[in-house]
């Protein structure tokens, strides 16, 4: 049975994977700022009012886990606003960076005592965050913020292969949740956990740092 953190928990992809990794046998802990009724409804361990943006939620989520060994750390949370060259909004790419790019990487320095030889990390980016296969652009601070987490995943795969942790960039595909209004072309939740499972079931230090699509493609920088 392995213990598995999961950020930004209680919908979409979050919770899809709490359901996946609970119905396999996975002790899940569930971290959010506010449980849903769904996320409730699974009985698995939650860690609410967690605003990983904030250095004194990640301390008291730190406290809280008492040092739980992690085996799989999940940094799920994320954020979407559309900002354009016409109307850039400053304060709302800030925030896109915030949320998307530097609480993971916090978040991971907080647990690192937490993590040991032959735990996984994982950063939920997407294929915004590709430079090669940016052909509309748009969207300034998320695509902006992704990118910037796809180098600090590749950068933790160089520092943590020592400690016998690897870790994979993962984009979800174009799924149907709250994130993109639901959009009629895209997967299932499930459909994309189930793929993005199959990725970190397949995640080893030799392929550590890949940056890959949830069906296995391997994504451009």
């Amino acid at each position: 049975m392995a213990t598995v953190l999961i950020t930004g928990a209680n919908r979409g992809i979050g919770l899809e994977y709490c359901r996946q990794l609970q119905a396999r046998g996975d002790r899940v802990v569930a971290v959010c700022r506010r449980p849903s009724a769904e996320l409730e409804a699974l009985g698995v361990r939650i860690e609410a009012d967690v605003d990983v943006t904030r250095e004194d939620a990640v301390e008291q989520l730190v406290d809280a886990l008492d040092g739980l060994p992690i085996d799989l750390l999940i940094h799920n949370a994320g954020l979407l606003e559309r900002t354009t060259l016409t109307d850039l909004n400053p304060e709302s790419i800030r925030r896109q960076f915030e949320v998307n790019a530097l609480a993971p990487l916090r978040l991971t320095a907080a647990l690192l005592p937490q993590l040991s030889a032959g735990s996984r990390l994982v950063l939920m980016t997407s294929r915004m965050g590709s430079i090669g296969d940016n052909s509309s652009g748009d969207s300034y601070g998320y695509r902006m913020s992704k990118v910037a987490l796809c180098m600090a995943g590749k950068s933790l795969s160089i520092d943590l292969k020592p400690r016998g942790i690897a870790v994979a960039i993962l984009h979800p595909g174009l799924v149907s949740t709250a994130m993109t209004g639901f959009t009629s072309v895209g997967i299932s939740p499930e459909q994309a956990v189930r793929g993005l499972l199959a990725r970190i079931d397949g995640l080893t230090l030799e392929n550590s740092g890949t940056f890959w699509h949830a069906n296995g493609e391997v994504l451009p920088w």
